[in-house]
Order: C-alpha cells, then structure tokens, then sequence
C-alpha cells in the first residue's frame, strides 16, 4: 500500500466519478470535500454562542473573539468553517433560532445557491488615442484587423470603446465617441462578425449604446453600474447582456483618496441594489454581468481583497468579470512599465478564475488563452491508473 497527499481536488465531483464512485454518492461526498469560510460581521454575542455550538455538533467550527463566551461585547466578528454539507446542515439550523440567525441562515443558503458559467475571454479595442496602454489603441481597418486576429487568438468576446475610462482622463462628448466607434460598429455588422463572437460596447451614453445594439452587439458594458434607467431599457429592448461595474466616484475623480468602511460590503451592496433594480425594469438575472471595477475607486488594498474574495460575489448567480489588464495595481506590487505587465496580468487573472471569475477582460488574448489552458490542465483531477 502506497498514500500520498493531494494537494487540492479543483472539480471533486469529476475526480469521485473517475474514481468510479456510485453515483449517488459523487454528489453526497462531493459536499463533503469543499471546505467554505465565511466571515461574519457585528454578530450578535447571543447568536455566536449558539451558532458555535451548533457548528460543533456537526463537525464545523465558528472562531470567535475571547469575550464571546463572557458577553464583554455585544457583537463579535467571526469566521463560520465548514464543508459544503456542513453550512448546508446550518442553513437549516439556524432558521428557528433568534438574534439574527434567520437572517443569517438565509443569506448562508444564498451562498449556496450559486450557478457555474463557463469561462470567457474578453479582448479589448479601445477607439481612442487617450487609453493607457497604447498598445490597445486602434481605429478604423487596424481595428479591424486587430478583431479578427483576437477572434484567431481565441476571444469569445470583444469589447470596444471609444472614450478611455483611465484615472483623470478627459470627459468626451456622446457626439464624438459616436464618431469614434462608428466606423468600427458599421464594418463589424457589414462584415457580420457578431456571428463569430459577442461584441460589447463600452459606453455608458444612450445614442452610442443603441447604435452598437444595432449594429450586432449584444453586450453593454456600463461603467457606471446601471445608474442610468435608459441604458438598461436598451439592454431589455435588444436582448443584450448588461456588465454592471462597481465604481466609487467618476473617471475624473475615483482614484482621489479612495475609502470604504469595508469595501467587500459595500460593494455586495451595490451590486444587490443595482440587480434588484435592473430586474424590476424587466432585465433578466441570466442577462446580468457583474464586474468589481479593479482600479475604479480603489487602493492597491481594495482590489488585492476584491480579487481574493471575488468567490463571495457569486452569490448574486451571475457571471463575473474581472478587469485588471496591466493596471497600475501591478507596479504598486513590483514597479514595472505598462508595456511589461503582461506577466503580472496573468496573473491576477488566473488567481480571480481560481477564486470565482469567469470572464477575463485582457489586451493580450493569444497569451491569456494559452495560460489558461494550462491553467485549466493543471487543475483536472488524474489518478494513476
């Protein structure tokens, strides 16, 4: 007999069903494998005694400050530890009881309730000399050309926009980023290569939203979260997808000292705000895209927890994007030029798949296609046969 240990079991019901386990036993073990951790904010002294008892008797644990036990606060923050089964089992449990655990137990089967969406990789064009990259600048046939070389490459969705959202960038007329997209909106409908792949249009200006819409693009991808009722209206008429981004402030002001009292919090709550109220204009969930909006209004430290955490926002069972191509969060990390953070990007991205993203949005497809190939390789389960 041999044993050795594995390092971590990415897709446990693949690995069991390789195993040859019995298929109902793959789902039942399967919950058994994923360890989950949930960290509980201004719990109340009441409802941590007894959620850690409960969590005891059924082979999780809640850790908890030292007063707990002695009542020296009246709330606590704590971290909930458990299988998949386990939080299952408490999601129950904790219905009938007081001091917030309803609520509490509610919001735990939320977690629970979530959808896997495949993964896609978004290039972007941008239509504008003022973007931050160069290198993602193009207009006219170089657009073009540059679409159906990503197409090539292995994107799935191109996202193009004709007014750079970079920190202080200057405030463009909707007239002329018409003028600027334009061209490219006419060529990729004459052309009819949103038969290829997905177009986005990055714009949050009604006029240049409806004409990409017409023009074959069936995403919008809306910086501004969804603050303007018209440009969902839009999505709705046309069927199209709806990228609500998280963003504190404007372009002009958002990296001014950017603060949050907890950003995890904040942002969750925008997104369950801004969702309710694209749902209530008749969008549906399945048409949403979330993006945290890496760099919109954030420090260093608010995008490292974002990108670290980004498993909680799939809860809201909508795919999400992740955006930090060459950001200027990468030479905060390690001082490196924009032109050489292609390494850095990978990555942040391919620990934001690893952490619940499912749609990259890259300069560089051809690299992030190859990465996560590999990636994806080195994550399936293998036993020696």
């Amino acid at each position: 007999m041999d044993i050795y240990q594995l390092s971590s079991i990415k897709d446990s019901k693949k690995f069991l069903k390789n195993l040859n386990v019995h298929g109902a036993g793959v789902t039942i073990m399967a919950k058994k494998m994923e360890l989950l951790f949930f960290y509980i904010k201004d719990l109340k002294t009441p409802a941590a005694n007894i959620l850690k008892q409960d969590a005891l008797s059924i082979g999780a644990d809640l850790a908890v400050p030292s007063g707990v036990i002695t009542f020296e606060k009246e709330y606590y923050d704590c971290l909930l530890i458990g299988t998949k089964k386990h939080i299952e089992i408490l999601s129950y449990k904790e219905l009938p009881q007081p001091f917030g655990l309803r609520d509490l137990a509610h919001s735990l089967r939320d977690f629970l309730d979530i959808k896997e969406f495949p993964t896609e990789i978004m290039g972007i064009i941008n239509a504008n000399d003022d973007s931050f990259f160069k290198g993602s600048r193009f207009k006219g046939r170089s657009a073009i050309s540059k679409i159906e070389q990503m197409i090539r490459d292995g994107a799935t969705i191109i996202d193009i926009g004709g007014v750079s959202s970079r920190p202080y960038a200057k405030v463009v007329s909707s007239r002329e980023e018409l003028k600027r997209v334009k061209p490219i909106c006419d060529a990729i409908k004459n052309r009819k290569l949103y038969q290829k792949v997905s177009f986005s249009i990055d714009s949050h200006s009604v006029s240049v939203v409806e004409y990409a819409l017409k023009s074959g693009f069936n995403i919008v991808n809306d910086i501004t979260g969804g603050a303007n009722d018209e440009i969902i209206k839009l999505a709705i008429k046309y069927g199209a997808r709806l990228t609500i981004m998280h963003m504190q402030g404007t372009p002009q002001t958002m990296q001014d000292s950017p603060t949050y009292n907890d950003v995890m919090v904040e942002v969750s709550n925008f997104f369950k705000e801004r969702i309710e109220k694209a749902i209530s204009l008749g969008l549906k969930r399945e048409n949403i895209i979330l993006d945290v909006g890496i760099g919109f209004g954030k420090s260093l430290e608010h995008n490292l927890m974002l990108i670290q955490n980004m498993n909680h926002f799939r809860k809201f069972r909508c795919p999400i994007l992740v955006g930090a191509s060459r950001k200027s969060m990468i030479d905060m990390i390690t001082p490196t030029p924009v032109e050489d953070r292609l390494a850095g990007t990978i990555a942040i991205h391919l620990r934001a798949l690893e952490n619940g993203a499912n749609i990259i949005r890259c300069h560089d497809v051809k690299e992030h296609k190859q990465a996560i190939a590999v990636w994806n390789r080195l994550s399936e389960p293998i036993l020696q046969k």
